[in-house]
């Protein structure tokens, strides 16, 4: 967080809740006639937008008024827990045959490429 960013929350932020992470959300104290409230995270520790969960994307993009609940919305059993993006970081996902693929060499392909006769 910049120092910016600090004194604007401390002026005219509003908390509205925390996630698992740590993550603080708030709203502007101002309520301006016929516009909607600013809303922003701070995070805790990186800043890295694919650390905001689903329940409070919907909240910050004005999906929905209403924050989600404190223990979160309810699960489906089909949905899987939030991960972060792991572009850009050792463990981000490296197909086989790609330049950055700590693996040897590029697989052979299943087909055999068309040559002019």
């Amino acid at each position: 967080m910049t120092f910016g960013t600090w004194l604007f929350t401390k002026m005219r932020g509003e908390l509205v809740g925390t996630d698992g992470q740590g993550n603080r959300y708030y709203q502007d104290r101002r309520v301006i006639p016929g516009r909607r409230r600013k809303r922003w995270v701070i995070y805790k520790g990186e800043a890295e937008a694919s650390r905001v969960p689903p329940d409070w994307h919907g909240w910050l993009h004005h999906t929905t008024n209403a924050p989600p609940p404190a223990n979160g919305l309810p699960r489906q059993p089909w949905q899987k827990e939030h991960e972060r993006n792991l572009s850009g970081t050792d463990l981000a996902y490296r197909p086989p045959g790609s330049t950055l693929a700590t693996s040897g060499e590029k697989p052979k392909p299943a087909y055999e490429a068309w040559r002019p006769g």
